[in-house]
């Protein structure tokens, strides 16, 4: 269970530097943006890219054992603040039966 456990947090903890590094490039504007290191990034590369708006929520704990985490969530956070993605764009697709029949 513990092993379990171990293998988790090293996978979450994996993906969301990934996730960082594409925060940073992006930030930095790179032309080489990272976003096949891990499945998370690959999967909000189109998120991500341009295109679309990313909404963050970090959650916090106010216990003083939970105090480390929560200063790594908002620095995390702080760092993902200083990235602008640009204006999202809204992409329409019609359909190519505009008149149904039905009146």
């Amino acid at each position: 269970s513990d092993h379990k456990r171990l293998k988790e947090t090293q996978a979450i903890n994996k993906s969301l530097s990934s996730l960082g590094d594409v925060f940073t490039s992006l930030a930095n504007g790179s032309k080489h943006i990272p976003f096949r290191n891990s499945k998370l990034t690959y999967l909000l590369q189109d998120c991500l890219s341009g295109d679309g708006k990313a909404l963050m929520f970090v959650n916090l704990s106010p216990t003083i054992e939970s105090s480390n985490e929560s200063l790594c969530s908002l620095r995390f956070a702080q760092r993902v603040n200083a990235v602008e993605l640009g204006k999202a764009t809204k992409h329409v697709q019609y359909s190519s039966k505009q008149g149904s029949g039905r009146r």
